[in-house]
Protein backbone atom coordinates (compact mmCIF):
# COMPACT_ATOMS: atom_id res chain seq x y z
CA UNK A 1 0.00 0.00 0.00
CA UNK A 2 1.56 2.75 -1.02
CA UNK A 3 1.83 6.27 1.64
CA UNK A 4 -0.08 9.44 1.10
CA UNK A 5 2.27 11.80 -0.71
CA UNK A 6 2.63 15.28 1.37
CA UNK A 7 0.84 18.60 0.03
CA UNK A 8 3.17 20.64 -1.87
CA UNK A 9 6.73 20.43 -3.17
CA UNK A 10 9.39 18.52 -0.75
CA UNK A 11 12.61 20.85 -0.99
CA UNK A 12 14.19 17.84 -3.50
CA UNK A 13 11.44 18.03 -6.05
CA UNK A 14 12.00 22.38 -5.55
CA UNK A 15 15.36 21.56 -6.24
CA UNK A 16 14.75 19.57 -9.59
CA UNK A 17 12.67 22.24 -10.90
CA UNK A 18 15.45 24.68 -10.07
CA UNK A 19 17.11 22.92 -12.73
CA UNK A 20 15.37 23.75 -15.61
CA UNK A 21 16.19 27.79 -14.55
CA UNK A 22 17.86 29.39 -17.84
CA UNK A 23 21.65 30.52 -17.16
CA UNK A 24 24.29 31.88 -19.26
CA UNK A 25 27.12 29.92 -20.35
CA UNK A 26 30.49 31.34 -21.73
CA UNK A 27 31.74 28.14 -23.62
CA UNK A 28 35.07 26.67 -24.06
CA UNK A 29 35.02 24.70 -27.20
CA UNK A 30 32.27 24.49 -30.13
CA UNK A 31 29.62 21.95 -29.23
CA UNK A 32 26.05 21.41 -31.75
CA UNK A 33 22.65 22.30 -30.48
CA UNK A 34 20.68 19.36 -28.60
CA UNK A 35 16.93 18.73 -29.70
CA UNK A 36 15.76 18.33 -25.97
CA UNK A 37 12.05 18.03 -24.44
CA UNK A 38 11.99 21.64 -23.82
CA UNK A 39 13.30 23.20 -27.13
CA UNK A 40 16.86 22.71 -29.35
CA UNK A 41 19.62 24.62 -27.64
CA UNK A 42 21.72 26.64 -29.34
CA UNK A 43 25.25 25.58 -31.15
CA UNK A 44 27.64 26.55 -28.66
CA UNK A 45 30.63 29.26 -30.67
CA UNK A 46 33.64 30.75 -27.87
CA UNK A 47 33.75 33.12 -26.70
CA UNK A 48 29.98 33.69 -27.23
CA UNK A 49 27.47 33.99 -24.69
CA UNK A 50 24.75 31.08 -24.49
CA UNK A 51 22.17 30.86 -22.98
CA UNK A 52 21.34 27.04 -21.49
CA UNK A 53 19.20 24.83 -18.74
CA UNK A 54 20.74 24.95 -15.50
CA UNK A 55 21.17 21.45 -15.68
CA UNK A 56 23.17 21.41 -18.80
CA UNK A 57 25.34 23.94 -17.90
CA UNK A 58 26.56 22.40 -14.47
CA UNK A 59 27.02 19.26 -16.49
CA UNK A 60 28.68 21.36 -19.17
CA UNK A 61 30.96 22.76 -16.37
CA UNK A 62 31.67 19.69 -14.44
CA UNK A 63 33.03 18.78 -18.31
CA UNK A 64 35.46 21.68 -18.43
CA UNK A 65 33.54 22.78 -21.52
CA UNK A 66 31.97 25.61 -20.43
CA UNK A 67 31.76 28.78 -18.06
CA UNK A 68 28.79 29.96 -15.81
CA UNK A 69 28.12 33.59 -16.03
CA UNK A 70 26.33 34.17 -12.47
CA UNK A 71 22.95 36.35 -12.45
CA UNK A 72 23.78 39.84 -11.56
CA UNK A 73 22.01 39.38 -8.16
CA UNK A 74 24.39 36.53 -7.00
CA UNK A 75 27.16 39.53 -6.49
CA UNK A 76 28.40 40.51 -3.05
CA UNK A 77 26.87 44.46 -3.73
CA UNK A 78 23.69 43.03 -5.29
CA UNK A 79 23.35 41.08 -2.29
CA UNK A 80 24.34 43.96 0.58
CA UNK A 81 21.59 45.85 -1.03
CA UNK A 82 18.90 43.35 -0.94
CA UNK A 83 20.07 42.31 2.42
CA UNK A 84 19.61 45.87 3.72
CA UNK A 85 15.73 45.96 2.11
CA UNK A 86 14.94 42.77 3.64
CA UNK A 87 15.83 43.97 6.60
CA UNK A 88 14.65 47.64 6.65
CA UNK A 89 11.14 46.29 6.04
CA UNK A 90 8.67 44.09 7.33
CA UNK A 91 7.63 42.54 3.59
CA UNK A 92 9.70 40.50 1.54
CA UNK A 93 11.99 42.09 -0.72
CA UNK A 94 9.86 42.14 -4.50
CA UNK A 95 10.17 39.99 -7.03
CA UNK A 96 11.94 40.59 -10.46
CA UNK A 97 9.24 42.69 -12.69
CA UNK A 98 7.42 40.40 -15.25
CA UNK A 99 8.88 41.41 -18.77
CA UNK A 100 6.47 43.67 -20.97
CA UNK A 101 4.14 41.30 -23.45
CA UNK A 102 4.89 38.16 -21.71
CA UNK A 103 2.50 35.00 -21.12
CA UNK A 104 5.27 33.28 -18.70
CA UNK A 105 4.89 34.03 -14.98
CA UNK A 106 8.08 32.89 -12.31
CA UNK A 107 9.16 30.82 -12.04
CA UNK A 108 9.22 30.55 -15.49
CA UNK A 109 10.52 34.23 -16.93
CA UNK A 110 14.58 34.81 -17.62
CA UNK A 111 15.46 35.36 -13.70
CA UNK A 112 19.31 33.55 -13.86
CA UNK A 113 20.55 35.16 -16.95
CA UNK A 114 23.51 37.60 -17.44
CA UNK A 115 20.36 40.01 -18.43
CA UNK A 116 18.34 39.35 -15.17
CA UNK A 117 17.87 42.40 -12.62
CA UNK A 118 20.60 42.60 -9.91
CA UNK A 119 17.74 44.39 -7.04
CA UNK A 120 15.65 41.33 -6.85
CA UNK A 121 15.52 37.61 -5.65
CA UNK A 122 13.74 35.61 -8.15
CA UNK A 123 11.71 32.32 -7.34
CA UNK A 124 14.44 29.89 -6.98
CA UNK A 125 16.79 32.38 -5.57
CA UNK A 126 18.30 30.27 -2.79
CA UNK A 127 18.50 26.49 -4.29
CA UNK A 128 20.36 28.46 -7.71
CA UNK A 129 22.63 29.94 -5.79
CA UNK A 130 23.37 27.10 -3.10
CA UNK A 131 24.01 25.25 -6.85
CA UNK A 132 26.10 27.02 -8.17
CA UNK A 133 28.54 27.97 -5.54
CA UNK A 134 28.74 24.19 -5.02
CA UNK A 135 29.88 23.71 -8.65
CA UNK A 136 30.96 27.10 -9.76
CA UNK A 137 32.32 28.94 -7.27
CA UNK A 138 35.53 30.14 -9.77
CA UNK A 139 32.83 31.55 -11.39
CA UNK A 140 31.43 33.82 -8.76
CA UNK A 141 33.05 36.70 -7.75
CA UNK A 142 34.12 36.50 -4.11
CA UNK A 143 31.88 33.04 -3.21
CA UNK A 144 32.85 33.37 0.42
CA UNK A 145 31.65 36.24 0.55
CA UNK A 146 28.36 35.79 -1.13
CA UNK A 147 28.36 32.08 0.74
CA UNK A 148 28.20 34.56 3.88
CA UNK A 149 25.75 36.86 2.26
CA UNK A 150 23.18 34.46 1.49
CA UNK A 151 23.19 33.01 4.71
CA UNK A 152 22.01 35.82 6.47
CA UNK A 153 19.71 36.58 3.98
CA UNK A 154 17.88 32.88 4.53
CA UNK A 155 18.18 33.68 8.23
CA UNK A 156 16.40 37.26 7.97
CA UNK A 157 14.14 36.12 5.49
CA UNK A 158 12.63 32.79 7.48
CA UNK A 159 12.63 35.12 10.46
CA UNK A 160 10.16 37.03 9.10
CA UNK A 161 8.40 34.18 7.64
CA UNK A 162 8.05 32.66 11.83
CA UNK A 163 6.65 36.53 12.44
CA UNK A 164 4.52 36.68 10.02
CA UNK A 165 2.44 33.02 11.04
CA UNK A 166 2.27 34.54 14.83
CA UNK A 167 -0.16 37.25 12.86
CA UNK A 168 -2.42 34.18 12.63
CA UNK A 169 -3.71 33.81 15.84
CA UNK A 170 -5.10 37.19 15.68
CA UNK A 171 -7.22 36.28 12.16
CA UNK A 172 -5.14 38.61 10.13
CA UNK A 173 -3.80 37.36 6.72
CA UNK A 174 0.12 36.53 5.47
CA UNK A 175 2.01 38.88 2.74
CA UNK A 176 3.58 35.86 1.16
CA UNK A 177 4.91 38.02 -1.79
CA UNK A 178 8.42 37.63 -2.85
CA UNK A 179 9.22 34.33 -1.09
CA UNK A 180 10.99 31.83 -3.08
CA UNK A 181 10.26 28.32 -3.59
CA UNK A 182 12.78 26.92 -1.68
CA UNK A 183 11.28 28.77 1.32
CA UNK A 184 8.03 27.83 0.92
CA UNK A 185 9.02 23.74 0.57
CA UNK A 186 11.23 24.23 3.83
CA UNK A 187 8.54 26.13 5.74
CA UNK A 188 5.51 24.47 4.25
CA UNK A 189 5.50 21.74 7.39
CA UNK A 190 6.15 24.40 9.91
CA UNK A 191 3.43 27.10 8.98
CA UNK A 192 0.78 23.81 8.40
CA UNK A 193 1.62 22.89 11.90
CA UNK A 194 1.03 26.15 13.32
CA UNK A 195 -2.27 26.84 11.14
CA UNK A 196 -3.25 22.91 12.10
CA UNK A 197 -2.87 24.40 15.92
CA UNK A 198 -4.31 27.63 16.06
CA UNK A 199 -7.34 25.51 14.25
CA UNK A 200 -7.60 23.04 16.90
CA UNK A 201 -7.16 25.80 19.34
CA UNK A 202 -10.43 27.88 18.03
CA UNK A 203 -12.39 24.11 17.63
CA UNK A 204 -11.67 23.96 21.96
CA UNK A 205 -12.33 27.19 22.55
CA UNK A 206 -15.99 26.96 20.41
CA UNK A 207 -16.49 24.14 22.32
CA UNK A 208 -16.13 25.65 25.59
CA UNK A 209 -17.96 28.56 25.08
CA UNK A 210 -20.73 26.27 23.69
CA UNK A 211 -20.87 24.08 26.93
CA UNK A 212 -20.32 27.24 29.60
CA UNK A 213 -23.39 28.69 27.37
CA UNK A 214 -25.38 25.79 27.74
CA UNK A 215 -24.60 25.24 32.15
CA UNK A 216 -25.64 28.90 32.17
CA UNK A 217 -28.95 28.22 30.36
CA UNK A 218 -29.22 24.92 32.82
CA UNK A 219 -28.74 27.32 35.78
CA UNK A 220 -31.26 29.56 34.49
CA UNK A 221 -34.38 27.34 33.86
CA UNK A 222 -33.05 25.81 37.83
CA UNK A 223 -33.04 28.97 39.37
CA UNK A 224 -36.32 29.83 37.66
CA UNK A 225 -38.05 26.70 39.18
CA UNK A 226 -36.78 27.31 42.65
CA UNK A 227 -38.37 30.42 42.60
CA UNK A 228 -41.64 29.32 41.82
CA UNK A 229 -41.27 26.96 44.56
CA UNK A 230 -40.77 29.03 47.19
CA UNK A 231 -43.83 31.64 45.67
CA UNK A 232 -46.20 27.93 46.16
Amino acid sequence: MALPLPPGLTPDETAFLCEMEMVTVIPRQRLEGLNLLGGPTPPLNPPHRSTLPLWLALLLKKQRRANILPPPWLSPSSLVSILDLEKSTPSFSPAPPLPPHTATSPPFILSATANAPSDALPYHWLELGEMLLEAASDDIPEPDSVRRLMRDLREVRMAKMRAGVEVLEGGREVNMNGVGGMEVAEGRAFIAGVVDGLRKIGASKEMSRREREAEERENGIVDDQDDDDIER
